[in-house]
């Protein structure tokens, strides 16, 4: 059913990590193939991460095969769903009701749901799920619905939208926190200042990038930094103990998804450009 695991890793083993090793053990690609619903799985907060490209037709989310004591059961039997459209709009069919979903919209689906199922060509459909302990009422969500922060400016670069989407004050979750940055024309950099959240782990995606186009993501310790370079429609699995940021050949967008044990936003360890190293 997962088409790789990714096993949580201790921040000494960045040391003497070749650049293939590191995107082994973090990056995330090929998740978006026509007619195909891609997933995997990291032991990071037990992150699924996923994407669904259903073409002329309907892909469902797959009934459980491993490991053999949750075989049979649905996916979504105790976890809570994400879904982002990247694409073209599209539908999400949950337990036989349909939504629709515009580019850059989302839903929230709780906890229990027992069929899903994605449709729509052009449609490209961002998932990511992690446990639950409650299933809170489905909720679609545009980008008009969110809470938007502007953070940065033209002059240093990172001018920037930060969409919040499922948090608690715009929408109800048991553990999935998830929003969406788009950069300003001219700006490159994003999450600055650069911080780490040793409560939680954080998955990015980074999408609307020219084919010829990348984004140099840093990671790891502040002290002992590392990057790797990433292409459109790429995610990268950022450990509690790991900075996340990144700068672009270009402007583009970025999808964050976090989850832990503290869903407050602004949870996070700040660092100065000058602590890192």
């Amino acid at each position: 059913m997962f088409e790789r695991t990714y096993h949580s890793t201790h921040p000494e083993m960045m040391n003497g990590a070749s650049q293939q090793d590191l995107r082994d053990r973090y990056l995330v690609s090929d998740l978006f193939r026509a007619g195909e619903i891609v997933l995997t799985y990291s032991h990071d907060e037990r992150f699924i991460i996923g994407g669904a490209v259903p073409g002329a037709g309907t892909l469902a989310l797959p009934i459980q095969t491993e490991p053999p004591s949750a075989a049979g059961q649905p996916l979504l039997q105790r976890r809570e769903l994400g879904v982002v459209n990247i694409g073209t709009p599209g539908t999400v069919t949950v337990d036989g009701a349909t939504h629709e979903l515009g580019r850059l919209d989302t839903l929230y689906v709780p906890m229990g749901s027992a069929e899903v199922s994605f449709a729509g060509d052009g449609a490209r459909f961002y998932l990511l799920s992690v446990p639950a302990h409650a299933a809170f009422p489905l909720r679609r969500l545009t980008l008009a619905d969110s809470t938007t922060l502007e953070r940065g400016s033209v002059e240093d670069a990172n001018a920037r939208s930060i969409h919040q989407l499922i948090l608690p004050h715009t929408c109800q979750s048991a553990a999935l926190c998830l929003g969406l940055t788009r950069l300003q024309p001219g700006s490159v950099w994003n999450t600055m200042p650069p911080h780490t959240h040793d409560r939680r782990s954080e998955i990015y995606l980074y999408f609307d990038l020219d084919d010829d186009a990348r984004v140099f993501h840093f990671m790891g310790p502040a002290d002992g930094t590392r990057h790797l370079v990433m292409r459109n429609e790429e995610a990268v699995i950022s450990p509690p103990w790991s900075i996340h940021m990144g700068c672009g050949t270009r402007n583009y967008g970025f999808i964050w998804a976090m989850a832990g044990e503290n869903m407050d936003y602004t949870d996070m360890d700040l660092l100065g450009v000058e602590d890192l190293r």
